[in-house]
């Protein structure tokens, strides 16, 4: 390792609260409308007119809110609060129930089908809010919006959830997350975050309903998300399960393998987490030795055939320095902790924007920034990158603490 786990700690301190947190702060406060503004671009000028996304103010919302529980202070609290209201005011279908997938500029609703990513996107932000704050109001509309996506968006004949439904919940052939994404009725992608949301919100409401939803979400993505081989995350599928596409994402693959970790151990089922364990460490052994440039990079995509794209973007960056720290804490083989290493050392020296703030959207095989891409969109969020900083910061301190 280059780095001690001291000074590893360190720098990830200084990272999220000054320039990730900060950064956030500073710039994106949309002063004329409310909430924030929906697109800055690389060189912080505010794109005019830039419509705003539930994914983006979801996923601010929890970052503030685990950035007030983590640290307590008034300005992380102030921000998550802005994040709510907004939420509340101009996302919220008060007439059907969850919330629009986008709203204008001015915040009115633009796009306004029930996209179920972004309704556990909002789960999951909600639950976090409440556990950091108490706040009773935000843990009942988490639950109110799971028996929403339970009554509407689960597939009660062979199980897992459908990608979308129309304003009123009703079938909708609009389908895809984004004009990347296939129009196909399941995704790896949205049981990965109803995954996520399901156990932030379990964490802070044990129900048995919830319990009885979580576990079984936890095998069906075993079943049929991950493949035979127990390697990557099959990205596409129909509603019985057909794959669509032999596309790896290796950002998707080892942020997942952390994820059904965290699924399991909070859900506290030991068996079901002896077997996520071993998929994870399979997932992340497949990334180590496929995904991962001599740089330390992690690659976005391959097929196949091979890689897609040499690009690096920002998420599967951060993502790769908790999925190799949890492989190596599950295993303790220091292959992984030096990749995770690695990860850390190339998002410092080429992902975080070191002169503006925040990170760049990637760079490419060359290692220089892509610079057409901007710095806050729909989908540029300080969500990858803060929950990194967490999950390594208390990861560190636990290792720390151990050798102590």
């Amino acid at each position: 390792m280059k780095n001690s786990p001291e000074q590893w700690l360190k720098s990830l301190e200084q990272e999220l609260q000054d320039n990730i947190l900060g950064f956030w702060m500073k710039h994106t406060l949309d002063e004329q409308h409310g909430g924030f503004v929906g697109e800055i671009d690389n060189q912080l000028n505010i794109v005019e007119g830039a419509g705003k996304s539930l994914v983006l103010n979801a996923r601010i919302l929890w970052t503030f809110a685990a950035a007030y529980r983590t640290y307590r202070k008034a300005e992380y609290l102030a921000i998550a609060e802005r994040a709510h209201g907004y939420l509340l005011e101009h996302f919220l279908d008060k007439e059907y129930g969850g919330l629009y997938w986008m709203v204008d500029a001015a915040g009115v609703p633009s796009q306004l089908k029930k996209q179920v990513y972004g309704q556990a996107f909002a789960i999951y932000a909600l639950a976090e809010y409440h556990h950091a704050t108490g706040h009773a109001e935000a843990l009942e509309q988490a639950v109110e919006l799971f028996r929403l996506l339970e009554k509407h968006g689960y597939d009660q004949l062979y199980k897992g959830y459908i990608e979308a439904l129309a304003r009123d919940w009703q079938l909708t052939d609009d389908l895809s997350l984004s004009a990347k994404d296939m129009n196909e009725k399941k995704s790896m992608n949205t049981h990965l975050h109803v995954l996520e949301g399901y156990t932030g919100l379990y964490r802070v409401w044990k129900s048995e309903e919830l319990r009885v939803k979580l576990a079984e979400l936890i095998e069906t993505m075993l079943e049929h998300i991950v493949d035979d081989e127990g390697k990557h995350f099959l990205l596409f599928m129909d509603e019985e399960w057909n794959v669509k596409s032999d596309i790896i994402s290796y950002g998707h693959d080892i942020e997942g393998s952390w994820l059904l970790v965290e699924a399991a151990e909070v859900l506290g089922d030991e068996e079901l987490l002896q077997r996520v364990q071993k998929v994870a460490i399979s997932m992340a052994e497949a990334t180590l030795n496929e995904g991962i440039d001599t740089d330390g990079g992690i690659w976005n995509e391959a097929d196949s055939k091979g890689l897609i794209s040499k690009d690096k973007d920002w998420w599967p960056q951060a993502e790769a320095m908790v999925g190799f720290y949890n492989a190596y804490q599950l295993t303790e083989d220091a292959r992984f902790q030096e990749a995770a290493a690695a990860s850390w050392n190339f998002i410092d020296s080429y992902i975080v924007d070191h002169k503006l703030g925040e990170w760049y959207w990637g760079v490419d095989h060359k290692l220089q920034p892509v610079a057409h891409e901007p710095k806050v969109s729909a989908w540029k969020c300080p969500y990858h990158n803060s929950r990194a900083c967490f999950e390594m910061i208390a990861r560190l301190k636990s290792s720390i603490k151990e050798t102590i």
